[in-house]
């Protein structure tokens, strides 16, 4: 078994544990097992999102020792762009279920509200005229 698939199994095994707990406790014991379970998978995401944070900054003060470019010359790398997109998607699982739990449709309508405010952000970030309008010599900022 590779890496993944052993944290596969055991995110599986704890996910059965936590349905076989809600099964002999009852109901009113639900919202306690799920958000234990919902804390473990929030464990795993942060160590997965702390080792790849690490590798970068690894990789990027590789290219600084070798001189090849600054780690500023690539903010606007694909996989950057992709990781982000995976992470938010990843992450609108929990935010969804605590939303729509707590306050039903308003609370999963605000928690999207902010998934896609974040991911605009983040897209205009990347790119200056993402919201179509392109900067002319006339838009220059030392015009008076």
């Amino acid at each position: 078994m590779t890496g993944m698939e052993a944290r596969d199994a055991e995110l599986k095994k704890e996910l059965d544990a936590t349905l076989h707990a809600r099964k002999e406790l009852g109901a009113e014991y639900e919202s306690a097992l799920v958000d234990s379970f919902l804390e473990k998978v929030e464990q795993r995401l942060d160590g997965a999102v702390d080792r790849r944070v690490r590798r970068q900054l690894a990789e990027q003060q590789m290219v600084v020792a070798r001189d090849a470019r600054s780690p500023q010359g690539s903010s606007d790398s694909w996989g950057e762009r992709f990781g982000f997109g995976i992470v938010s998607l990843v992450l609108a699982v929990p935010l969804s279920a605590i939303g729509g739990g707590v306050a039903h449709l308003p609370g999963l309508l605000v928690a999207w509200a902010g998934i896609v405010g974040v991911n605009v952000v983040q897209a205009a970030r990347f790119s200056p005229n993402f919201f179509g309008r392109r900067r002319t010599k006339s838009d220059s900022d030392w015009d008076g």
